[in-house]
C-alpha cells in the first residue's frame, strides 16, 4: 500500500485524503495537512514511484486510482479527496470508478484532458545532477540551476532527494517512460455526482474554458474557482488562500 502521512484530529469532519502531483510527495503538503486537521483527520499519501512509496513499472491513472482506493478502504469510510495536478487526475479516476469511496472532490489546477506540454526537461535536469557531489540540498539546487531557472522549483525537486543514500526518491526512468500516460487521461465511463470543485490558479492555463464541457459531462455538479495571483503550484504559491478555499468547499452545507 502507499506510504501515508497521517494527521490525527479531535474534529468530527469527514476525513480528508490529499494526493500530490508529479515530482511531489505527501511531505510537501505537511503544513496544509496539519492545519486542516483541526476539522478532522487528514492523510497525505506518497504516490507510487514517489517519496517512500513502492516503485512500479506501471504509472497509469487506473493503477494510481486503485492505490488510492486501497488507502480509503483501509480507513473504512468514504473520504473527502483533494488532488493536485497528476494527483488530481488520479483522484478524478478514483471518483469516476469508485464513487462510493469519495464524499467530496477538490481538483487543483488540472482537467480530465490530454496535455501537449512535456515534463521531460525536469526529469533530464534531475538525471543530470551528479549526486556524488551532493552533500546538502543546496548543492543539488546549484546543479539544477543549469537547467531550471526558478529557485522555487529547484527547492521543490530537492525535497525528493535522499541525501544519505544519494538517490532521488523519484523513479525517474519509469516516470519518463510513462510520461504519455501522465499527460493523458484514460477513457473512463460513468459520472461522479458528488460535490466537486475545480480550483485553479488565475495565472495558470491548465484548466481552460475548452475543458469545461468535458468536466461537466463527467462531474455534473462541478463548480469552478480561481485563486488570484497563483499559477499551477497554487497550494505552494498561495497556501493560506488555498487552505481557505479548501475549507469553504469542504464545509459547505455541513
Amino acid at each position: 500500500m502507499l506510504n501515508t502521512l497521517k494527521h490525527p484530529s479531535d474534529g468530527t469532519a469527514t476525513p480528508v485524503l490529499i494526493v500530490h502531483g508529479l515530482f511531489g510527495s505527501g511531505r510537501n503538503w505537511g503544513v496544509i495537512a496539519k492545519r486542516l486537521s483541526d476539522r478532522g483527520p487528514v492523510t497525505a499519501v506518497d504516490m507510487r514511484n514517489h517519496g517512500d512509496s513502492f516503485w512500479s513499472d506501471r504509472h497509469s491513472y487506473d493503477a494510481m486510482a486503485d492505490d488510492l482506493a486501497r488507502v480509503i478502504d483501509a480507513q473504512g469510510a468514504p473520504m473527502d479527496v483533494v488532488g493536485h495536478s497528476m494527483g488530481g487526475k488520479a483522484a478524478m479516476v478514483l471518483a469516476l470508478r469508485r464513487p462510493d469511496l469519495v464524499n467530496r472532490l477538490l481538483v487543483a489546477d488540472i482537467a480530465p484532458v490530454t496535455y501537449g506540454h512535456s515534463q521531460m526537461p525536469f526529469i533530464n535536469a534531475m538525471r543530470d545532477v551528479d549526486l556524488s557531489l551532493v552533500e546538502k540540498r543546496s548543492d543539488a539546487s546549484a546543479q539544477l540551476a543549469r537547467h531550471v531557472d526558478d529557485p522555487t522549483l529547484q527547492a521543490f525537486f530537492t525535497q525528493s532527494l535522499d541525501l544519505k543514500a544519494k538517490r532521488w526518491k523519484l523513479n525517474l526512468e519509469v516516470l519518463a517512460a510513462e510520461m504519455p500516460n501522465i499527460l493523458g487521461f484514460p477513457d473512463v465511463t460513468g459520472q461522479f455526482d458528488g460535490p466537486t470543485l475545480f480550483l485553479s490558479g488565475a495565472q495558470s492555463e491548465y484548466v481552460t474554458s475548452d475543458s469545461r464541457p468535458t468536466i461537466r459531462t463527467l462531474f455534473p455538479k462541478a463548480r469552478f474557482a480561481k485563486i488570484p495571483g497563483a499559477g499551477h503550484w497554487l497550494h505552494a504559491e498561495k497556501p493560506r488562500e488555498f487552505e481557505a478555499s479548501v475549507r469553504a468547499f469542504l464545509d459547505y452545507g455541513q
